[in-house]
């Protein structure tokens, strides 16, 4: 079995891109994969890509395909991926060189979407939301936050996944130096509702404000920051209608003997069904809000005066 002499490509319209110091998203492919069936997969995956463009930027979702880390993917390959879905591996970082050695096809997740992000020079993401402290489980810490602790890259998401444990996940990031902050928004969303009722440690604006803080960020040579952005209100769900929804889906993970990769996109699915499709949509909607916000912000840097 013989490596790639550098297993990390970056398509050329977005390398030219990063080459001009002009705005570039990256786009995390875990959702198209193994977050979303087919077909709303493909058909988020290109809603999403078109929000960044529409909003004056580039995309960029990174995946791994036949073992190359890819930074910026063809329609096509889009495609192929959202087809593909749970057949191909879930990526997170300690799976990079297994999928990379092995040649295989994978949707990267947030932790190993931000490390390859960073590598190409990429400083803002977009996501739905992002893993965390799992609820009845408090040692099952997702990856997505020591990767947030460690690897500079800007973070817009509505918040961490309803299921997960919100107040345990936001004193990991306290604890972690992680700032948290809050899309004209004084409290951390909660993925499917705009308001968990937990306090963010500042509210900006506006992407002028974000690009101001992030590039203090940067030049104390500190990690990841998280966007923290509220779901559309017209998308919005009631804060018990998804609580309910989550606890009757724990319930049947628990009772099923569901642990580890599995854990989330069982819950997603069966939250889904509970609420008839609801949250579904409300998922959709806050991925390509989430993409338009981080759009702007890295517009915002391009602009702003080094």
């Amino acid at each position: 079995m013989s490596l790639p002499s550098n297993p990390l490509t970056i398509a050329p319209h977005v390398a030219a891109t990063l080459a001009l110091s002009q705005p570039v998203v990256a786009l995390e492919s875990t959702v198209i994969t193994h977050g979303l069936p087919w077909p709303k997969n493909l058909e988020v995956a290109r809603t999403m890509e078109a929000a960044i463009r529409d909003s004056g930027a580039t995309p960029a979702t990174i995946a791994v395909l036949d073992g190359q880390l890819r930074v910026g993917v063809t329609d096509t390959e889009l495609e192929m991926l959202a087809q593909v879905g749970g057949q191909a591996r879930k990526v997170s970082r300690r799976d990079l060189p297994i999928a990379v050695a092995r040649g295989e096809h994978g949707g990267t997740t947030v932790a190993a979407t931000m490390w390859v992000a960073h590598r190409a020079g990429i400083q803002v993401f977009a996501t739905g939301g992002i893993g965390g402290v799992h609820r009845r489980h408090p040692w099952d810490v997702s990856a997505d936050l020591p990767e947030l602790a460690q690897t500079p890259v800007l973070v817009a998401c509505s918040g961490a996944k309803a299921i997960l444990d919100l107040p345990l996940t936001l004193e990991w990031l306290e604890t972690h130096g992680v700032p948290v902050l809050g899309w004209q928004t004084d409290t951390f969303p909660a993925f499917y509702s705009r308001d968990s009722g937990l306090p963010i440690d500042q509210r900006v604006a506006n992407a002028a404000e974000v690009a101001i803080i992030w590039r203090a960020q940067r030049a104390l040579g500190l990690g990841g920051a998280l966007l923290a952005v509220p779901i559309p209100a017209e998308y919005a769900t009631p804060p018990a209608v998804a609580e309910k929804a989550v606890a009757v889906a724990l319930d049947e993970a628990d009772a099923r003997g569901i642990r580890g990769k599995a854990v989330t996109p069982f819950l997603l699915e069966r939250v889904a069904a509970i609420t008839e499709g609801a949250s579904q949509a409300a998922n959709l909607a806050l991925l390509e809000h989430n993409a338009r916000v981080a759009a702007q912000v890295a517009v915002a840097l391009a602009h702003a005066p080094s």
